[in-house]
């Protein structure tokens, strides 16, 4: 079985909602606040509290904010920085909030025609979208790595007063990093945030879960104001997926006039826009020309999106496609003691055997590097630690 999330923005969708969604889904603010604590982000804190909307009762979060410390704005290198020296943020949650991050400072650049480097965050640098930022990424770790499905969020219209002055809603950068995915232009206001878009573009594939998708928990996510034509809630369920087989689909494309540099770009960007894999092998081509073939595996609802991505950026004429077949294991994480420290291992399991193990390998590389021994060694260790369970 595989752990799902599916997300509907009913009223859209902001950091706080998704942060506010995980905690009525069961996510201990507590445990949220504890790995939130290495940022180095002082003067915050999470207030957790019962809201209604429409007759819909969920939990309502606020980062408040001591007005006695300084909140300045910050580059994207500072935010970069504060996030990768926290000591108290799992790995993979580093990685998914660097990921949002640089996302939203993508779309910024391109916004105001500059370089990401000089990119300051304004309101989404501020404090407490940090913490939302970091937060999410945390949620999910605490959720236990589910796979995240989300439908279209409603953008909202109207006009928003932010740093750079009167703005059409939806602002230029939510715009730009919804761009080519699924949204409904409708609603009055603000009700898909910048921020609220990076983690549907990062952190989600913004289509319908699994049709083996059964319901375990409904979470609501409760925002701050209080919409006439719909609750303003980001309604989160989490349940499994029960079938092992899925039918997937291969994206195939023959390059033979591509950089290394595009491969890599190519290969980086279909993962972010649903694809479950891609890889690259290299060919014989016609007239014995040297050249690669670019492959990309999707689910049947990421296909278009990855399709028109694929001849928008490569070098490519035309995308074959064929169906195939995967069985996959169950998977879990567990995590074992090395004599330098901690690490996740990840299982592959069926019917309850665990059948491959898999240390994580930025964990490792952390424990290898924090002790100065050699990084196979970690992970040997690891698997040992892991013993007979395996």
């Amino acid at each position: 079985m595989r752990k799902v999330l599916y997300l509907e923005p009913v009223g859209g969708i902001a950091g706080d909602m998704f942060l506010a969604a995980g905690i009525d889904l069961g996510v201990s603010p507590e445990a949220l606040t504890q790995a939130l604590s290495g940022l180095g982000v002082p003067g915050w804190k999470l207030a957790v509290s019962r809201a209604v909307r429409h007759a819909i009762s969920g939990t309502h979060l606020d980062v408040v904010l001591d007005e006695r410390e300084a909140h300045p704005h910050r580059a994207y290198s500072d935010i970069r920085a504060l996030i990768e020296a926290a000591p108290t943020l799992p790995p993979r949650a580093k990685e998914r909030a660097l990921a949002v991050f640089r996302a939203i400072g993508e779309a910024e650049a391109k916004v105001h025609g500059v370089s990401l480097d000089a990119i300051h965050f304004h309101e989404v640098g501020a404090v407490d979208s940090i913490v939302d930022i970091c937060g999410a990424a945390v949620v999910l770790e605490l959720l236990g790595d589910p796979e995240v499905y989300a439908a279209p969020p409603p953008l909202g219209s109207g006009t928003i007063r932010v740093a750079h002055g009167n703005m059409p809603i939806p602002v230029p950068a939510t715009l730009e990093l919804l761009r080519e995915l699924p949204v409904r232009f409708e609603g009055v206001g603000e009700l898909t945030t910048p921020t609220g878009a990076a983690l549907l573009k990062v952190l989600t594939r913004i289509a319908p879960p699994p049709a083996d998708f059964r319901m375990e928990r409904i979470g609501y996510g409760v925002g701050t104001k209080d919409f006439r034509d719909r609750p303003n809630v980001l309604r989160a369920t989490l349940g499994r997926a029960e079938g092992q087989t899925q039918g997937l689909w291969v994206l195939e494309a023959n390059l033979d006039d591509s950089t290394p540099q595009l491969l890599g770009y190519l290969l980086e960007h279909v993962l972010t826009r649903g694809a479950l894999d891609a890889w690259v092998v290299p060919a014989t081509m016609k007239k014995a020309r040297p050249g690669h073939v670019l492959s990309v595996l999707v689910e049947s609802s990421a296909k278009e999106v990855v399709v028109d991505l694929l001849l928008r950026e490569s070098t490519t004429l035309g995308v074959r496609s064929y169906s195939v077949e995967r069985r996959a294991l169950e998977r879990d994480w567990v995590e074992v003691e090395t004599p330098w420290g901690p690490v996740r291992v990840k299982r592959g399991l069926r019917d309850g055997v665990v059948l491959n193990a898999h240390p994580e390998f930025e964990d490792c590389r952390r424990v290898a590097e924090s002790a100065g021994v050699p990084l196979k060694q970690v992970m040997a260790a690891a698997l040992a630690a892991l013993g007979s369970g395996r």
